[in-house]
């Protein structure tokens, strides 16, 4: 009986059906194993696991399927083939996954040339030896094949089955999609978590299903006309708040910092590692009089990252769903952005960042921003022992920016991005001088060995601000662009915060970051008002006197009593004062407590959930439509990206010319002297 069995077992293999057949279930059963043990898909209950069983099949079905309608041995290496590119396709996923806690998109892809610098070495940190095991089931096929245990089936196979299983595979597309949409309804249409249309589909439908967004977001722009600006009007015109009058126009005139601390996170503040403090000098400074430090400030990125933190903070618009906008949209919108603003309003504007110019488009995005110089990594000085990671020591960088700030006519708005807080935190001996953590993770455990090191660079930048006179002129604006350990730390995260276990409430507190704003004489303080990057804008304007009723933009000064405190997360989550909504739970803000809420409980939830659907919908519309080339504010003037260059030689002139004409530069008041002599570091490397 048994032998019967393996003889006709034997057969089928052997024929291509047979083979067929085996190529999906060995490549469903990886895809599975994969979901469970790559992914964090949140999956709950006797439905869920099943629709994630099964949610690979359809797709393979019909894939593997087109090898099909080939004859002979074409066909076998036909599904060889298409079972190593959708191999490709998962370990990609699997090495992004790891990073950015999300999947790749089509946008993202697109723009890879503009976000892969540099990426070999965390690359070798992201890769695990256990990820290159998904391969072994083509291995097991080809062995099958070359040494004959499964022979190639000569014979034709008949185009109308191969047409019955494409057709069989669309219809269990169909079904699984049924499936889905019963526990999960409006899948496609309201989600904003691409682990959703993974976890419920598969990854082969979602890309299939961000292609189609991707094309028809390219649509949009095409079919969009002035007339769609006035339902985005009419949203701001009930949403915008009133500026604070006890801050209101306080520090007009001065020039602005903009420090972005690189993948620094809000924990980190007052933290301690074998009784020393991480940051010691940013405490305190958070700590400072002058300083309005914000406890309940979210970062509201997505897969754009960085360049998601950028976008919302200079154009209080959100960033995408999927990819980044500065990288698919930067060059082609029109933009109101912060520089645009400030430089109208007679302010130079320079952006400082210690690598190439072309990193997340930056080069094109900051002329539609208006930014009239950008310092990138040409005008630096370099040698090997000067870069870590993502580009120049955040010491040195301070050092090379503050050059070429002394020249800069006042007022002005500079943004100054560090980099040596960058995953995967790499420090050389020389300059660590701080114990790690022990959690055991080595992704985790030099993060505050690297955030270390940003806190005594940002302290020598502002040794040099005092020495210069620059601190008393100016408004300090700090802020954290995203989280550095991701969700998928969760072990590693209980250890940090002292925890046993860590809910999803936990992990959403987690996203935290600073922010802050110092200026001499300025009323400070730990402001617990809750809040997001969305919401920079805004609050710097009113502070620099610009009641700014005109632009567009999402976000409500945090200043103001009439600030919204809904902050929203780009996969359509929430954070309020009262509640925390993740996925389909909802925690108690106060105290963490899962809520099984009442009826009046659900009619608020349900409120604040249509409130940040219908906000991220409408920033999404004027990024895809390119809606604001439609509408020009009373007194702003549109960017003419003509009028900037960043080349090294043409910026050094326009430079020498600018404080020709305005010399109001720090070196112009120190007699057309240089500044640097006050600049002091410990960077080993200059010494």
């Amino acid at each position: 009986m048994i032998s019967d069995k393996k003889y006709r077992i034997s057969n089928l293999l052997n024929t291509r059906l047979g083979f067929y057949l085996l190529a999906v279930l060995l490549f469903c059963i990886k895809t599975y194993i994969v979901y469970q043990t790559k992914f964090t898909l949140g999956v709950k209950g006797g439905l869920q696991e099943f629709i994630l069983a099964i949610n690979p099949i359809p797709a393979a079905l019909l894939t593997f399927g087109v090898a099909l309608y080939f004859s002979g041995r074409l066909s076998y290496w036909l599904m060889m083939i298409i079972d190593f590119l959708e191999t490709v396709w998962i370990f990609a996923n699997i090495v992004y996954y790891r990073e950015f806690s999300d999947f790749l998109s089509l946008g993202i892809i697109k723009g890879s040339g503009n976000v892969q610098n540099n990426l070999g070495k965390s690359l070798a940190e992201i890769v695990h030896f256990s990820d290159f095991f998904i391969f072994i089931d083509i291995l097991i096929l080809i062995g099958l094949l070359v040494f004959k245990v499964i022979r190639v089936d000569a014979q034709p196979f008949k185009k109308r089955y191969a047409l019955l299983l494409s057709g069989l595979s669309i219809i269990l597309m169909v079904g699984e999609y049924g499936l889905a949409n019963s526990d999960r309804t409006g899948l496609l249409t309201r989600t904003f978590d691409n682990n959703y249309i993974v976890k419920y589909l598969g990854l082969n439908e979602y890309a299939a299903f961000n292609a189609y967004q991707t094309q028809k977001e390219s649509a949009t722009r095409s079919h969009a006309k002035a007339s769609d600006m006035d339902s985005i009007l009419k949203y701001l015109d009930h949403s915008r708040a009133k500026p604070n009058p006890v801050y209101f126009g306080k520090e007009k005139g001065k020039n602005v910092f903009i420090i972005h601390l690189e993948s620094f996170q809000q924990f980190l503040i007052n933290y301690k590692v074998d009784g020393k403090e991480v940051t010691p000098h940013l405490n305190k400074f958070f700590r400072n009089r002058n300083t309005i430090s914000f406890d309940n400030f979210y970062h509201q990125v997505a897969q754009g990252k960085t360049s998601d933190a950028e976008m919302m903070l200079e154009n209080s618009l959100y960033g995408l769903p999927q990819g980044s906008a500065m990288v698919t949209y930067g060059s082609q919108n029109t933009y109101q952005a912060a520089p645009a603003i400030l430089d109208q309003d007679g302010y130079t504007t320079a952006a400082f960042h210690g690598d190439v110019p072309s990193f997340w488009n930056r080069d094109s995005t900051y002329k539609s921003w208006g930014y009239q110089y950008f310092f990138s990594s040409q005008y630096y000085k370099t040698k090997p022992s000067y870069s870590v990671g993502y580009g120049l020591k955040d010491k040195i960088f301070f050092r090379d920016a503050a050059n070429y700030i002394q020249q800069l006519p006042q007022p002005f708005y500079v943004k100054l991005i560090t980099l040596t807080n960058h995953y995967p935190y790499l420090l050389d001996k020389q300059n660590t001088d701080f114990p790690a953590t022990k959690t055991g993770d080595k992704t985790v455990d030099p993060y505050v060995q690297t955030a270390h090191y940003l806190d005594q660079a940002f302290a020598e930048f502002m040794n040099y601000l005092r020495k210069t006179g620059l601190m008393k002129n100016s408004v300090i604006v700090l802020y954290g662009d995203h989280y550095g350990i991701s969700n998928n730390h969760r072990p590693a995260i209980a250890q940090l915060l002292h925890k046993k276990t860590i809910t999803d409430y936990d992990l959403a507190q987690f996203q935290k970051v600073p922010f802050m704003i110092h200026a001499t004489g300025l009323k400070g303080g730990i402001n617990h008002t809750y809040g997001g990057e969305i919401d920079v804008l805004p609050t710097l304007l009113h502070l620099l006197g610009d009641k700014d009723n005109n632009t567009i933009q999402f976000g409500t000064d945090l200043l103001s009593r009439q600030h919204d405190q809904r902050v929203a997360f780009r996969n359509g989550d929430f954070v309020t004062p009262r509640y925390t909504k993740v996925g389909s739970n909802v925690y108690l803000t106060k105290t963490g407590k899962l809520l099984k809420p009442n009826s009046k409980q659900k009619a608020q939830i349900a409120s604040i959930q249509n409130h940040v659907t219908t906000e991220l919908s409408l920033s999404d519309r004027v990024i895809y439509g390119d809606l604001l080339r439609f509408y020009t504010p009373k007194g702003f003037k549109k960017v003419n990206r003509k009028d900037f260059t960043y080349q090294y030689t043409k910026g050094m002139e326009q430079l020498k010319q600018a404080d020709q004409r305005r010399p109001t530069s720090i070196e112009a008041k120190n007699g057309n002297k240089s500044t640097m002599n006050l600049y002091k570091t410990d960077a080993p490397e200059l010494k």
